[in-house]
C-alpha cells in the first residue's frame, strides 16, 4: 500500500501506536509497530505489534485472548505516529485493568470540573456502555453492575421490568423530575441487557437510521 512509504518508521523501523476505544474514546495503551505489524493489522483487522524486548512481532490477545478489533487507523500530521481506533475484548493491560493508563499523578487542578462539553465527543450512552463492558469483563466485588452479570440474564430482566414500571408511574403523575430520573435508570438496565447479549449501541442505532423516515404503521405492517 502507497501509504506505508509514507509513514516515517524511526531508525529501528518502529512506529508509536496508540489504542483507543472506539466507542468512548478512552485511550487504552502505546506499543509498536513495524511495517509488518501495521500491515498484518490492515489485512487482519486485528492489532499487531512489535515487542522491542522479545524482537518480536505480536498480535494483541494472542495469548490471553483480548483482541483488539479494529474499527479506523489513523495517522498524525507528522506521519510518525498512528492512531487505532479499537473495540476491546477484555483488558487491554498485562496486568488485567481496562487501559494502561490506570496509574494518576496528582495535580493541584484534579479536582476542578470539567463541563460536560468538553469530555469526549463520544456520546453519554457510549460512555456509560463502554464502562459497562469493563465491569463485565473486570468484575468487583463492590460493582453494582458486576452483581448483575453474576446474577444473570433473569435477573437484568426483572431489573428493566421493575424499572419500566417506575417510569409508567412516574409518567402517569407527571412529574417531569422523576420522569427524567426513571427514564436513566431504564436506559441503564437497557445497556447492561445489551452487555449481556454483546449487542452494541451502534447495532440499535443503526436499526432506528433504518426506520427513519419511515411510517410507524407501514414499519409494523412489514412485520
Amino acid at each position: 500500500m502507497n501509504i506505508l512509504n509514507e509513514i516515517k518508521f524511526d531508525e529501528k523501523g518502529l512506529v508509536p501506536a496508540i489504542a483507543q476505544d472506539f466507542r468512548t474514546g478512552e485511550v487504552l495503551m502505546m506499543a509498536y509497530m513495524n511495517r509488518e505489524a501495521l500491515e498484518k493489522s490492515l489485512s487482519s483487522g486485528k492489532a499487531n505489534y512489535f515487542s522491542r524486548s522479545r524482537n518480536k512481532l505480536w498480535m494483541k490477545g494472542e495469548t490471553s485472548g483480548h483482541f483488539q478489533h479494529i474499527k479506523g487507523i489513523y495517522y498524525d500530521c507528522d506521519m510518525d505516529t498512528i492512531l487505532l481506533k479499537v473495540e476491546q475484548v477484555g483488558a487491554a493491560c498485562h496486568t488485567g485493568e481496562r487501559s494502561c493508563f490506570f496509574r494518576e499523578i496528582e495535580t493541584p487542578f484534579k479536582d476542578i470540573e470539567t463541563p460536560i462539553r468538553e469530555v469526549s465527543t463520544a456520546s453519554i450512552i457510549d460512555r456509560v456502555y463502554g464502562v459497562i463492558l469493563e465491569r463485565k469483563s473486570n468484575p468487583g466485588e463492590r460493582s453494582y453492575v458486576s452483581s448483575l452479570f453474576t446474577k444473570g440474564a433473569d435477573t437484568i430482566l426483572k431489573k428493566i421490568g421493575e424499572e419500566a414500571a417506575e417510569l409508567l408511574i412516574s409518567g402517569k403523575g407527571g412529574n417531569r423530575d422523576e420522569v427524567i430520573h426513571e427514564m436513566a435508570d431504564l436506559w441503564f438496565h437497557t445497556l447492561v441487557l445489551l452487555g449481556q447479549l454483546d449487542i452494541t449501541p451502534e447495532e440499535v442505532y443503526g436499526e432506528l437510521k433504518r426506520r427513519f423516515g419511515t411510517s410507524g404503521i407501514e414499519e409494523k405492517e412489514r412485520r
